[in-house]
């Protein structure tokens, strides 16, 4: 796997076409929409009046789910392109979400800053450390912007189920050739890096944080069945989703 730094891999977000962006829906894509929130709001619970970042936002749209449910958000995001279309949306349909361009692995000296909101009760990160060079220092950063017994919520590509659909779609069956050792994972827009199951997991406990769950979703077969498609999703799950707490 070639060096990759978090500038380099953030670049790849930096052009994100704008049209792509309007296409979305407000829950976001269809795998986030039916596998990866329903578990995330259900780990998160009753959200009212707690302060949540959500660490690496995107364009937003969960900054927006939470803040339409009474959250107090920061949404914190790298990309320009991703950013300015977040920063805009609450410009024109204020929820109260403050965002922050920055690379997470840099909010530690963001903590200078009083208007960030830390620490919070809750940080989310939907989607982001799979696709982080630095990804032990993101997760450091996450888990340093919370209160004490702050919750820690992540959701990633599943390292045992990385191409799931195009696998299925070739064989009819999911098929890998090695998962132990790290590499790079060619997205549609940018570059996903695999590394095991075992090293997120491993990083939590050396953080100390204590474990509480870990989901991997699959799809209701009636939503495959009334869309056509997503089959793969029914019988494996392409996602993990993990929670902890900070001590």
């Amino acid at each position: 796997m070639r060096d990759w730094t978090n500038e380099a891999a953030i670049k790849r977000w930096a052009d994100y076409p704008r049209e792509a962006l309007n296409a979305l829906g407000p829950e976001g894509d269809f795998a986030k929409q039916h596998l990866i929130n329903p578990v995330l709001l259900r780990m998160l619970g009753d959200v009212r009046g707690r302060r949540i970042m959500d660490a690496g936002c995107g364009h937003g749209y969960f900054a927006r789910m939470l803040a339409a449910r009474g959250a107090v958000v920061t949404g914190v995001e790298p990309a320009r392109a991703l950013y300015d279309y977040a920063a805009e949306h609450e410009a024109r349909e204020p929820l109260g979400i403050r965002y922050v361009q920055a690379d997470l692995c840099a909010l530690s000296d963001l903590y200078a800053l009083p208007d960030l909101g830390g620490p919070f009760d809750a940080v989310v990160s939907s989607m982001v450390l799979m696709a982080v060079p630095d990804w032990a220092g993101a997760m450091r950063a996450c888990v340093e912007a919370l209160a004490p017994g702050g919750q820690f919520v992540f959701a990633i590509v599943h390292p045992c189920f990385e191409r799931l659909s195009p696998t299925w779609r070739e064989h009819g069956e999911y098929r890998v050739r090695e998962y132990l050792a790290e590499y790079e994972v060619p997205g549609p827009r940018a570059v996903d890096f695999h590394r095991p199951l075992s090293a997120y997991l491993n990083e939590l406990a050396r953080l100390g944080c204590q474990f509480t769950e870990m989901a991997e979703p699959g799809l209701d077969p009636a939503v495959a069945a009334a869309t056509g498609t997503a089959e793969e999703y029914v019988h494996l799950p392409n996602f993990v989703v993990i929670t902890a707490r900070r001590p």
